[in-house]
């Protein structure tokens, strides 16, 4: 007599599915039907899976508006250009500059050694870098390094709306 390999598992979502299990060891086929059947079947257990996702995307799409939403109120309220690139780039370079000016602000200022005087400076040479894209590619930086990172903006940084031109 040969050992079966299609084992009829009554899952914990209460579903009951004939599972083929001939690609398992004969010797790991029931102990592996008993940990099937503590699990979900395979519709549940996608139906919760891509539940999970939506309300995980939703949860980003709220964080991400409120981020949104905080670096243009600081923008406005410190007299930030508008920054140039495209549509998509704008609102991901508005948070990322949002995030390292804050970012340098607490370690310069806050936790450093740098006055007002000093942050003010730094402030004027973030107003020259008007390109979305550059801000993007420093969202990974340290707020300590914005001053070296700032000196280094090429021309092409510095939009068309560059006073100091």
């Amino acid at each position: 007599m040969a050992i079966r390999t299609t084992w009829t598992v009554e899952h914990a979502c209460s579903h009951s599915v004939d599972h083929d299990l001939s690609h398992r060891p004969a010797d790991q086929r029931a102990g592996f039907a008993r940990w099937l059947a503590s699990k979900d079947c395979t519709d549940c257990w996608k139906a919760a899976r891509d539940t999970g996702s939506e309300s995980k995307q939703e949860w980003l799409a709220t964080k991400r508006a409120e981020e949104q939403e905080a670096a243009v109120a600081w923008a406005q309220q410190f007299g930030m250009p508008q920054l140039e690139g495209s549509e998509k780039a704008l609102a991901w370079g508005e948070r990322s500059r949002h995030q390292l000016m804050t970012a340098a602000y607490t370690a310069l200022v806050v936790e450093g050694t740098w006055d007002e005087a000093d942050w003010a400076e730094l402030e004027e040479k973030a107003r020259t870098v008007t390109r979305a894209g550059w801000w993007i590619d420093q969202r990974d930086a340290e707020g300590p390094d914005l001053l070296e990172l700032l000196d280094a903006a090429g021309e092409a940084d510095r939009g068309t709306e560059n006073p100091f031109r």
